[in-house]
């Protein structure tokens, strides 16, 4: 488990390049969600994304002409400081919070233009949901909290108790059924909340800083589990935080937000190693760059180059320098760099390693 994280923790930009051409499950274009302003906002151009002017009409954007897309299958990481519109952001997109302007498109169809009806059965039945406060229901068992979502959709009781009793084992939560919430600890509590969520069978999970009440030693216990059930699950997750080491951990890509405004989006490694602007350069200075390069992105090509470690010591191209640093620093000769299909195709020195880790 500890190992699998480690090389979770780079999703390298080597993904296939059929993703980013595919239809994405969820997208949005020119978001904008603006509180106050009233009848004055109808003077105001959203295509200008003037926020000097649309001061002036008393408003104020949390969400500031925002673009994305999510893929199927993705993790796709918020973040930004307190205040830099994430959270208002997520809740746009499954419109718990309706966006002033702009356009949310889930499956190829808009969003916006869903009945209340039709937006309350997407959510019911195909989009799952975790916010940092667990919101539990304390007179029901863990049991009855997970089926909760079945029992409003109208599943039979056997149905839904099964189904329940199935997603509680995946959180790992089995002997805990009967359990009332006083009696959880915090992060069984969440576990709780994440099972909730699962059962039933979203193709849409939006996490908002789920992990963030937790203790740090809990918080990343949740964070393995966390990638454990996306390995075996394959969702496509809108996940939210302000803590870069956890984006680092779970992200595939990473959209950073500031102001309301989307002001980078990339792997973590083109994030930290290219700084589209000051702020993310200042957001990103202290992060250590051995948890976000990639293998492949220092290594000596070549298919002969990395014998000197030898193929049995041979690291994945696709792992982050941090997990692999180790056995590099104690291999005199390059140890060989291997691909998926255990290839030997560079080779990767103690010199190349340091140079990256004290540049």
């Amino acid at each position: 488990m500890n190992e699998r994280s480690s090389e979770k923790s780079l999703r390298p930009s080597s993904r296939p390049s059929s993703r980013p051409s595919s239809r994405p499950l969820l997208s949005c274009r020119g978001l904008w969600k603006v509180y106050g302003g009233g009848r004055r906002l109808s003077n105001f151009s959203f295509k200008t994304s003037d926020l000097a002017a649309l001061r002036t009409t008393g408003g104020e954007a949390a969400v500031c002409d925002a673009s994305l897309d999510l893929h199927r299958g993705e993790i796709l990481v918020v973040m930004g400081l307190s205040g830099s519109g994430k959270s208002t952001l997520i809740r746009c997109l499954s419109r718990l919070v309706e966006p002033s302007h702009g356009t949310v498109v889930f499956e190829g169809k808009d969003f916006l233009q869903a009945s209340p009806s039709e937006t309350i059965a997407i959510r019911r039945h195909r989009m799952g949901m975790v916010f940092q406060n667990f919101a539990l229901l304390p007179h029901r068992t863990v049991l009855e909290n997970v089926a909760f979502p079945l029992e409003m959709q109208g599943v039979a009781r056997e149905e839904r108790s099964a189904r329940a009793r199935e997603t509680i084992g995946l959180v790992g939560l089995a002997e805990r059924e009967d359990y009332y919430p006083r009696s959880l600890s915090g992060g069984q509590q969440q576990r709780v909340g994440i099972a909730r969520s699962l059962v039933v069978q979203p193709e849409l999970w939006f996490l908002d800083e789920p992990f963030s009440a937790l203790d740090p030693l809990i918080r990343r216990e949740m964070q393995d589990e966390f990638l454990s059930l996306q390995s075996r699950l394959k969702k496509s997750i809108l996940f939210v935080t302000h803590d870069f080491d956890e984006a680092i951990r779970l992200a595939d890509r990473i959209v950073l937000m500031n102001e309301g405004r989307i002001v980078q989006t990339g792997t973590p490694e083109e994030i930290v190693l290219s700084p589209k602007t000051a702020y993310v350069r200042e957001f990103t200075r202290d992060i250590a760059r051995e948890k976000v390069v990639s293998v492949r992105s220092v290594m000596e090509r070549g298919g002969k180059a990395g014998q000197g470690g030898g193929e049995s010591a041979g690291v994945s191209q696709d792992a982050s320098l941090a997990s692999v640093a180790e056995r590099v620093l104690s291999c005199e000769k390059p140890c060989a760099v291997v691909d998926a299909q255990g290839r030997v195709v560079g080779s990767l020195s103690r010199e190349a390693l340091l140079k990256v880790m004290f540049a």
